[in-house]
């Protein structure tokens, strides 16, 4: 038999620990009898404050952008633009397309110049077409005098009055007149030239003359020459010339004649 007795007045503790305070207390006590002891409160911050620093970084982000956007507007509003960075020149060619599509900028340093441009003409350039005279292959005006002196005319030695001074050519068909002895002595045409005798004999024929009337009345023909005889003659390239007969000799194979000789241009 349990001597012992039930404290009286005492609650019946319960069949498993109660929740609450520490240490196995309850209904003020704790599990050794004593009086139990609060647990310390623990203070969990609230998510608040977080919030609260969102919302005030927010408001300062929104009222720098309003400040920034305030001095653009501003600043365009006064005529003055914010500074664009300078992109670096380059010496490299614009290629064809770059150069002559649409997208060419209008500031483009050849735009204005070139198209301002123009082609200074020269001072032949000025005169019309009926108010130059013809030229020459050698750029000399039709008519003037390319050479002019005396010239020997030997047997088998024929001369090209093309050439300044007239001279013997390597090549056959470049000579124009030869001399040999017939009798008396004989000038003859080669390679195309053409001579006539001029009748007047009160004047000496020009240019013009000889030009007017070598072409339609000029033969390619041998022909008997004599001292003072004044001829009118084109070479195998079109060239007018004046020949008179200075000086005749030989009898054969030293046949030779001296002719004063004037070679117009073309």
């Amino acid at each position: 038999m349990n001597s012992e007795e039930p404290r009286q007045n005492w609650p019946t503790p319960p069949g498993h620990p109660p929740a609450g305070p520490t240490r196995g207390a309850y209904d003020g006590y704790d599990g050794y009898g004593g009086p139990a002891t609060t647990a310390p409160v623990v203070q969990v911050r609230s998510n608040s404050h977080r919030g609260a620093w969102i919302g005030a970084g927010a408001t300062l982000v929104a009222a720098v952008i309003g400040v920034v956007g305030t001095y653009m507007v501003s600043g365009n509003n006064g005529g003055q633009s914010a500074p664009q960075a300078q992109t670096p020149a380059t010496s490299a060619t614009p290629s064809a397309a770059e150069a002559g599509g649409d997208d060419t900028p209008a500031d483009s340093p050849t735009g204005t110049d070139s198209s301002q441009s123009t082609a200074t003409p020269g001072a032949d350039s000025s005169r019309s077409p009926e108010t130059q005279a013809p030229r020459s292959p050698t750029g000399k005006p039709g008519g003037t005098v390319e050479w002019q002196g005396a010239l020997a005319i030997e047997w088998a030695e024929p001369k090209d009055l093309d050439s300044a001074p007239p001279a013997e050519s390597e090549i056959r068909e470049e000579n124009d007149f030869s001399v040999y002895p017939f009798g008396s002595t004989m000038l003859r045409p080669e390679g195309g030239a053409k001579a006539l005798v001029w009748k007047d004999s009160t004047k000496a024929p020009s240019y013009a003359d000889c030009a007017g009337v070598i072409e339609t009345l000029g033969t390619s023909e041998d022909m008997k020459v004599k001292t003072g005889m004044v001829l009118c003659a084109s070479t195998n390239d079109g060239r007018v010339a004046r020949l008179t007969v200075k000086e005749l000799a030989g009898q054969s194979s030293d046949t030779r004649g001296v002719f004063d000789v004037v070679v117009w241009s073309h």
